[in-house]
């Protein structure tokens, strides 16, 4: 479906209002397109013909599209999917074929820049992306997956470390995100092989977080960026990045917990006690999540 289109009857059905820049869209390029809706960003990877593969010009424009997502105190949670039925094939190995192995282009340590060859793969996002992913998600496209946090596979997709045939090594967090999603057998298994695994295997694994139709991928998506986006927003970014902390960076058990004590601390007054007032007047009863939208945002919309 033209995304235009849908995104059109989706607010129309959902009572939103769609930003618009210009033309209907905010067209980061021909190569990626960025539509808002709400409080959401939807980026998308306008390659088809390459299966969205990612070449230099893109990855920097990706890049600048995520970068305008994490800056924008407006913006909720990101979106990114794929134009054509496909997700990502990865880096555009023909764009790779063209460089001179003599004059290889310098590469950026991650110490010194969060842009990683596919673009985005090394910003520190402060608030969630969602990647809905149809068709392949394949070698760099599967990292691009990784570096989400919740990610939609439609049922027929496909996702591989598939560059392993060609003795492309994963650069974009592959081997550092892939072993704590899944485990360290689990992530070998995949990293070695370069096989293919299916949307129910990736479910099993813990890699896909939900296992939709085809062609529902950005509707469910949509849908759960929506519920996020109508949480209080400093409580649930700080439990996020807790759990980054305590996956990635912390010392120990101990500091693991005394980050998540301190860090959470600081937003009792804020939100955990006019959250506890709504609860003892009745809010939420019963486990229902269905009590609209607490999430504290002056709406600009």
């Amino acid at each position: 479906m033209n995304l235009s289109r849908y995104v059109r009857i989706f607010c129309r059905n959902r009572g939103h209002q769609l930003i618009r820049q210009k033309t209907g869209s905010r067209t980061m390029s021909t190569t990626v397109l960025v539509d808002n809706i709400g409080t959401i960003s939807l980026i998308g990877l306008n390659r088809p013909e390459k299966r969205n593969a990612v070449d230099p010009p893109t990855a920097e424009i990706l890049y600048r599209a995520f970068k305008d997502f994490e800056q924008d105190e407006n913006r909720t949670v990101a979106i990114l999917y794929g134009k054509g039925g496909h997700f990502c094939g990865g880096y555009d190995l023909k764009a790779l074929s063209r460089v001179d192995k003599d004059i290889l282009p310098s590469a950026v340590d991650p110490v010194d820049s969060d842009i990683g060859p596919m673009g985005p793969t090394r910003i520190a996002f402060t608030k969630p992306v969602i990647a809905a992913v149809s068709g392949y998600a394949v070698a760099g496209g599967m990292e691009l997956s990784m570096m989400c946090d919740l990610r939609v596979l439609e049922e027929s997709a496909k996702m591989g470390i598939f560059c392993r045939r060609f003795g492309v090594p994963l650069t974009d967090g592959g081997t550092v995100r892939l072993p704590r999603l899944v485990g360290l057998s689990r992530a070998l298994d995949l990293i070695l092989t370069g096989r293919e695994i299916g949307a129910r295997e990736a479910y099993e694994f813990g890699l896909a977080n939900r296992v939709v139709p085809d062609g529902t991928s950005l509707d469910v998506a949509i849908e759960l960026a929506e519920t996020l986006s109508r949480f209080p927003q400093k409580c649930m970014n700080a439990d996020r990045a807790s759990a980054y902390y305590g996956m990635y960076d912390a010392k120990s058990r101990i500091d693991a917990l005394q980050n998540e004590f301190t860090q959470g601390n600081k937003l009792t007054a804020e939100e955990a006690i006019p959250g506890a007032k709504k609860f003892a007047e009745g809010l939420g009863k019963h486990g229902n999540f269905d009590i609209g939208d607490h999430s504290g945002r002056k709406s600009k919309l």
